[in-house]
């Protein structure tokens, strides 16, 4: 059975519905049945490249709230991540266009090695406060899983897997998503947001029936 996830590597929310998911599949009896293959997406895809501006300052600007509003809305987010093992630290992220770093999970995806740099690139932003759209910091980050450097300076300094990037937030789309994390469950089930780990743990349950049913 397939897991296909859509999701944004700045995402917050995001991150907390990857260990939601995790969890599940931990209590889920056909884990070992499961491939779970992780998709682009861009939140802000209109965020200029080569713009870096600290997170509560994008928020703020972008919800058209205070400084201080913005930090109240991120604490409530901070504590469910918390409950996930995630620390974030939103003090120091940086607001990004993320095109590029999705191009690098291409890349990595290549090498069998999608979900790693999709975790590694969600925690130097969310939790280490690394700067996504940096060409040095993403080969480094690449290269923290496997992701050979030369490779992905070669790739970040030219436009290889743009159409790939494209591709995968424009099928996002056609599916129906109008955010992320967007969780599509053998082409059969889709599951919208960071839900409980009950919620997902159900949906895997049904799919995988789903899926078992013609066989029987």
């Amino acid at each position: 059975m397939r897991v296909e996830v859509w999701s944004d590597v700045v995402c917050p929310w995001c991150y907390i519905g990857k260990r939601r998911l995790e969890r599940a599949l931990e209590g889920f009896e056909h884990a070992g049945e499961v491939e779970v293959e992780w998709r682009s997406f861009q939140l802000d895809p209109s965020h200029p490249k080569g713009v870096r501006q600290p997170v509560y300052e994008a928020l703020a600007q972008k919800l058209g709230g205070s400084t201080a509003q913005v930090r109240a809305m991120t604490d409530r987010v901070k504590a469910l991540a918390a409950d996930e093992g995630l620390e974030y630290d939103f003090e120091h992220s940086i607001s990004v266009n993320t095109f590029d770093a999705h191009r690098l999970t291409h890349l990595a995806k290549a090498h069998g090695l999608g979900g790693e740099t999709h975790e590694r690139l969600m925690r130097a932003q969310l939790i280490e406060g690394e700067t996504l759209d940096d060409v040095d910091t993403l080969v480094r980050l690449g290269a923290d899983v496997g992701v050979p450097a030369d490779e992905a300076r070669r790739v970040l300094e030219g436009d290889d897997y743009t159409r790939e990037v494209e591709e995968d937030i424009r099928e996002a789309q056609m599916l129906g998503a109008t955010g992320v994390p967007f969780f599509v469950l053998d082409r059969t089930y889709g599951v919208s947001g960071a839900q409980p780990v009950e919620m997902f743990l159900s949906a895997l349950r049904t799919a995988y029936e789903h899926v078992d049913t013609p066989a029987r």
